[in-house]
């Protein structure tokens, strides 16, 4: 029996559908920790078995000679020495695969770089502190983190690209892992020169508190602006939501709607690496109901 051609319309659908299914990559889920005394330690966080990353927030005060300082709201007090204790947790996640990163800067803090050479200066001192080097007074203990990550949303918009690429230099040694969170406007004012580098592992864009580009009931808008930031220079880009109602102001995506209507639009891109969440207190169940679809 002779097998009925396909129509042109028929063929069509088969190769975009073909196309869709070889072109759909798979992500991981990345989660901010540290800002809620609530949410459990940093080591209950990684043996949830939801996350690839975990980002400790903040090194709120940093740069322009002043002496930089950790703000982990509560979790311990590093003034007196006491989130050394952090390092055995730093240890538990690493050694289950996940990268455990210091964020820079947060939404308060006095932080700004003055120059090029006062970014150099804030990278030695992280590398010596945080990451490969050596320093007697590590704020987080001997645990060596994986890399710093850049939520910068005030200050001054110079020097960020000095920055990085000073911190990529110390990957000779050992592997800096760099990441960004910027704003979902593109482009983002305080992380362009950052994100210009093209050294940033990982860009986990804010889709939240943002009007022009958020979620809104519609996710149009929302796709249009993914689209344009996986045009960036950068190894792979993540969709940054709140974890809960509660989380943010606007631009919470119910699970079922994101499952539905945005992961399958947005995981079409190559540069797709998958979900950011704000935040490790806010996330009692988005990231278990999501995590098969990311």
């Amino acid at each position: 029996m002779a097998h009925k051609a396909l129509t042109p319309l028929a063929l069509l659908s088969f190769l975009l559908i073909s196309v869709l299914l070889r072109t759909s990559y798979a992500g991981n889920i990345a989660v901010y920790w540290g800002q809620n005394t609530n949410e459990g330690s940093l080591a209950d966080a990684c043996n949830s078995g939801n996350y690839k990353y975990v980002i400790i927030g903040f090194l709120a005060t940093f740069g322009n000679n002043q002496t930089p300082l950790l703000n982990l709201a509560g979790h311990c007090d590093p003034t007196s020495n006491q989130c050394t204790s952090l390092s055995a947790d730093i240890n538990t996640c690493q050694s289950q695969g996940i990268k455990v990163m210091l964020s820079l800067g947060g939404g308060a803090g006095g932080y700004y770089l003055a120059s090029p050479d006062d970014a150099r200066n804030v990278a030695q001192y992280l590398w010596d502190n945080f990451l490969g080097g050596q320093s007697s007074s590590r704020p987080l203990g001997d645990a060596v983190l994986d890399g710093i990550d850049f939520d910068i949303e005030g200050g001054t918009t110079q020097h960020w690209d000095e920055l990085v690429k000073a911190l990529s230099g110390f990957s000779q040694q050992r592997k800096v892992y760099l990441s960004a969170a910027p704003q979902c406007p593109f482009p983002d004012a305080w992380l362009k020169s950052a994100i210009e580098t093209g050294l940033l592992d990982f860009v986990w864009v804010q889709f939240y508190n943002n009007s022009p580009c958020e979620y809104s009931g519609s996710a149009d808008n929302l796709k249009n602006y993914w689209t344009q930031w996986t045009s960036i220079q950068a190894g792979q880009v993540f969709l940054g939501l709140p974890a809960s109602q509660d989380a943010s102001k606007s631009g919470y995506v119910p699970p079922d709607v994101l499952v539905s209507d945005v992961l399958p639009a947005i995981k079409a891109s190559s540069k797709y690496g998958g979900v950011m969440l704000w935040s490790r207190f806010y996330d009692k169940s988005y990231s278990t109901t999501i995590k098969p679809s990311v």
